[in-house]
């Protein structure tokens, strides 16, 4: 009896093991190719693999308003299984982008003019921040509060907005002391 009562927990346990796994898959799929063509393509070139949309924000001189440039997939189709996107922004000074997340992909940030402050807090609430400079990268792990964005580990990453998130859905301020 204790037999089948150890053989129903091990196979209760591996299940649940392989349930677990599947939900750490949560990132983009692996292809099998070494690009994805859409439906309604049929000639691909070297402007399927360039996107040009960036190039309004250094036309105008410095941002007067925190101006944000995505290339996802939606914005560019050359990225689907990739496992990557970007976002550029261009902040006035003394602006800063709202704490948020990305759930499903590590940050990468580099400054090309100028300074900025960024940080993340882990999951132990440590902060952890640094004033960059032009030239500098910064990594923000994946799935941890920040605030700035630029280039992401997922042609999808998603971004929920911390504030938005807490503050704009009715959760009892009771909740937050």
């Amino acid at each position: 009896m204790a037999s089948k009562t150890f053989t129903m927990k091990f196979f209760a346990l591996l299940i649940s093991s392989f349930a677990i796994i599947q939900m750490a898959m949560a990132g983009d799929p692996d292809i099998l190719t070494d690009f994805v063509v859409p439906p309604n393509v049929t000639d691909i070139d070297g402007t399927f693999f360039t996107f040009t949309g960036i190039r309004e924000l250094y036309r105008g001189g410095p941002s007067t308003t925190l101006q944000v440039s995505k290339v996802s997939l939606a914005e560019f189709p050359a990225l689907n299984g990739q496992s990557v996107s970007y976002t550029v922004l261009g902040y006035p000074a003394g602006t800063t982008n709202p704490p948020h997340t990305h759930p499903r992909a590590t940050e990468l940030l580099f400054v090309v003019l100028g300074t900025l402050q960024v940080g993340f807090v882990d999951t132990t609430n440590k902060l952890f921040n640094q004033t960059l400079e032009t030239g500098d990268i910064f990594v923000f792990p994946k799935g941890l509060v920040h605030f700035t964005i630029s280039a992401f580990g997922s042609a999808n990453a998603g971004t929920v907005s911390i504030p938005n998130t807490l503050f704009t859905t009715g959760i009892d301020d009771a909740v937050f002391g």
